[in-house]
C-alpha cells in the first residue's frame, strides 16, 4: 500500500469521527440557551463530541505523516457528507433527493483534487520563523472574524475552519520535525509548535460549537471549504508542495475544487431543519362582549 493510498483511508476514518463530533456539537448545541464554557464543561455529551474530535484529531495527524497537506485537507469536506445521513436518521427522516446529489458532487470533485494534488510524502515543514508568523497572521483573521455582529455563525464558522487548517499545517511541523532523527525529540521547535497546534484545535473547537446554533448544514459547509483553504495556501505558499500535471492538473483541480464547492452548497441549502421550531402559540380572538354579559376578569 502506497503512503498516499494510507492518508486516504485514514483521512477517510477521521472524516466520520469529526461527522460524528460535529451532529453532537449541533444538537447540544441546540439545546443550550446561551455560550456558557462552564455549562459545556459540565456536559456528558460535549466531552463524547471532544473525544469523537480527539479520535479524528489523531487520525487526522497520521494521515499528515505519510501525505502531503494538499491531499490530505480536501478529504475533509467528506466529513459534511458523512454528518449529513448521520443528522437525518438521528432527526428521524431521510435524506432527500438534492441532498444526495450534493453528496456525490462533492465526492467526484473531491476525486478530481486527489487526482491533481497527489504527491509524495511531505518532507518540508514551516521554519522556527514560518510557524509563529503564520500563526500570528491566522489569529489576527480569526479575531476579525469572531468579533460581535451580524450573522455570527457564518462568521464563526470560517473562523473555525480557518483555526482547523492552520493547527493542521503545524500539526504536520510537529510530526515531521519529531521523526526528523537530525534534531531532539522534544526540541523547542516541535514543544513550541505544538502548543500552538493545542490553541488552534481549541479555538476552532469552541467556534464551531457557537457556529452550530444556527444549524449544522450551512455552518459545517463553511468550516469544510475554509478548512482546505487555508491549509492549501500554506502548503503551496510555504511547504513548497504542488499540483501535478502542470497546467492541466491545475485545470482539473479547479474543476474538482468548484464541483466540490458546489456539492457542498447543495448540501448546506438542502437539508432540512433537524430542529423544527416549535409552533408559535396562538394569539386569542377577543370574543365580542353579548349585551346582558359581563366580560370575566
Amino acid at each position: 500500500m502506497s503512503t498516499t493510498v494510507l492518508a486516504v483511508a485514514l483521512s477517510l476514518c477521521s472524516a466520520v469521527a469529526y461527522a460524528a463530533a460535529a451532529v453532537a456539537q449541533e444538537r447540544l448545541a441546540a439545546r443550550s440557551s446561551g455560550p456558557g464554557v462552564l455549562r459545556l464543561l459540565g456536559s456528558a455529551a460535549w466531552w463524547g463530541s471532544v473525544a469523537l474530535n480527539a479520535s479524528g484529531a489523531v487520525l487526522h495527524v497520521v494521515a499528515l505523516t505519510y501525505g502531503p497537506l494538499t491531499v490530505v485537507q480536501p478529504l475533509g469536506a467528506l466529513t459534511l457528507v458523512a454528518a449529513v445521513p448521520m443528522g437525518a436518521r438521528l432527526a428521524g427522516r431521510r435524506v432527500g433527493a438534492v441532498e444526495w446529489r450534493g453528496t456525490a458532487f462533492t465526492l467526484v470533485g473531491l476525486g478530481a483534487l486527489l487526482v491533481a494534488a497527489s504527491g509524495p510524502a511531505p518532507d518540508d515543514v514551516l521554519s522556527v520563523t514560518e510557524a509563529p508568523a503564520v500563526a500570528g497572521s491566522a489569529s489576527v483573521l480569526i479575531g476579525a472574524l469572531a468579533r460581535p455582529g451580524t450573522r455570527p455563525g457564518l462568521r464563526h464558522a470560517t473562523a473555525s475552519g480557518v483555526a482547523s487548517g492552520v493547527g493542521s499545517a503545524l500539526t504536520q511541523t510537529v510530526t515531521v520535525a519529531a521523526t526528523d532523527d537530525s534534531g531532539p525529540l522534544l526540541g523547542a521547535r516541535v514543544v513550541g509548535v505544538a502548543l500552538l497546534v493545542a490553541v488552534f484545535a481549541t479555538g476552532g473547537l469552541l467556534l464551531s460549537q457557537t457556529a452550530y446554533r444556527g444549524g449544522l448544514g450551512a455552518p459545517l459547509a463553511v468550516v469544510t471549504l475554509s478548512n482546505p483553504v487555508a491549509a492549501a495556501v500554506i502548503g503551496l505558499s510555504l511547504l513548497g508542495e504542488r499540483l501535478q500535471g502542470g497546467v492541466a492538473g491545475a485545470l482539473v483541480a479547479l474543476a474538482g475544487a468548484l464541483l466540490a464547492s458546489w456539492g457542498v452548497v447543495l448540501l448546506s441549502r438542502t437539508a432540512p431543519d433537524d430542529h423544527p421550531a416549535m409552533p408559535e402559540a396562538e394569539t386569542p380572538v377577543p370574543r365580542r362582549r353579548q349585551p346582558g354579559h359581563l366580560t370575566p376578569l
